[in-house]
């Protein structure tokens, strides 16, 4: 077996937590993630996924999407009360 190294990564406490959660139910760890992507890396030698500087519209629609989640407007109980809010904006 190859010597292994310990690699050291800061990450906020509430992303590794959801992230620990999502990968045990794959059967994964975040040891294991990290593995897969840096063997990826190695054998395509890219990096695994597209990575894109979002446009002017795509950055306005994060940055609205940040100002709502932060406010606590557009919160809905159900999917339906969703549909009913979208349906009710494209009509106007």
């Amino acid at each position: 077996m190859a010597h292994s190294t310990m690699l050291h990564v800061r990450v906020d406490d509430e992303i590794k937590t959801q992230a620990s959660e999502a990968l045990a139910t794959m059967g994964l760890s975040l040891s294991d993630a990290v593995r897969i992507l840096l063997k990826r890396v190695v054998n395509d030698q890219a990096f695994p996924l597209e990575l894109k500087v979002p446009n002017a519209q795509t950055r306005a629609a994060m940055e609205e999407a940040r100002a709502m989640a932060k406010s606590g407007v557009a919160r809905f109980d159900s999917a339906d009360a969703l549909i009913d809010d979208l349906e009710k904006v494209r009509q106007q």
